[in-house]
């Protein structure tokens, strides 16, 4: 069962949406994290702006990006390939896409041992090893062994799968996940593709610009009262099926996205 939830599009996506006439480009596997932190009350997610001349520049959105053909870790977790819907070598690529962009984007690394997180990976040293792995001088999975670390993907918990609308040139399938910002770390701006980093409650972030799944997710998460809450929900989430909006041009020039909203779970 879904309920279905129209989106109003920005002009630009209006004015592609209106125009376009061919064949839809391929979709590229991607990942994103949704990173959160407790707050009181409730909790707060890091947003990022792209930069102006970025794909999607302008606009906030999670940590996040393409799936590389490094992106292949060894995993905690044996159900990926059932909680994404893909074989096991692609299930894998995306979870260590997640785990990258969040290290390369926000300075975030969900790795550890079996029974904590890392710590503080802010210093001089890690510094380097973030560039290193940024400009693909090394992978992530190099990095963690040269540490003696292990990729805690356990600590991500999918959320949903987003498919980009048939009419953008550039297209992207996908995955979102959900991380609690480990205790020692801190989220901060390293990437060089923001202009502008904030924490912010789900609630309160209608003001601003954001794409469609940015948006959706921030408004499903608002309903929950705690990050307890949502660490419960995403047992229950289908991160397999993908949300393919559909877009309705309408008679004022314009154009509706309608989004498929899956029902929330009995808790």
């Amino acid at each position: 069962m879904t309920d279905p939830m129209p989106l109003r599009l920005p002009p630009a996506m209006v004015q592609r949406a209106r125009e376009f006439d061919g064949t839809p480009a391929p979709a590229r596997p991607a990942a994103t994290v949704v990173l959160l932190r407790p707050a009181d009350p409730g909790f707060e997610v890091y947003v990022l702006r792209r930069v102006t001349g970025m794909v999607f520049g302008g606009v906030y959105a999670f940590p996040g990006g393409g799936v590389d053909p490094t992106d292949r870790p060894t995993t905690v977790r044996t159900d990926w390939p059932d909680r994404l819907g893909v074989p096991d070598e692609p299930a894998r690529a995306v979870v260590g896409a997640a785990a990258r962009e969040l290290f390369e984007e926000a300075g975030v690394l969900l790795a550890g041992d079996e029974q904590r997180t890392a710590g503080d990976v802010s210093g001089p040293d890690w510094e380097a090893d973030r560039l290193a792995v940024q400009s693909r001088a090394l992978t992530l999975t190099q990095l963690l062994e040269r540490r003696g670390l292990r990729l805690r993907d356990d600590l991500l918990l999918p959320w949903a799968r987003w498919v980009t609308p048939e009419f953008e040139p550039r297209r992207f399938d996908t995955w979102f996940f959900v991380a609690l910002l480990p205790a020692a770390q801190t989220a901060r701006d390293v990437s060089g593709e923001a202009d502008r980093t904030a924490w912010v409650r789900p609630a309160e972030a209608d003001g601003l610009a954001m794409l469609p799944p940015t948006r959706s997710t921030l408004r499903d998460l608002s309903g929950y009262a705690d990050v307890a809450d949502v660490v419960a929900a995403s047992a229950q989430r289908n991160a397999a099926a993908p949300v393919e909006p559909r877009v309705e041009l309408t008679g004022d020039g314009g154009a509706v996205l309608w989004i498929d909203q899956p029902k929330r779970p009995v808790m």
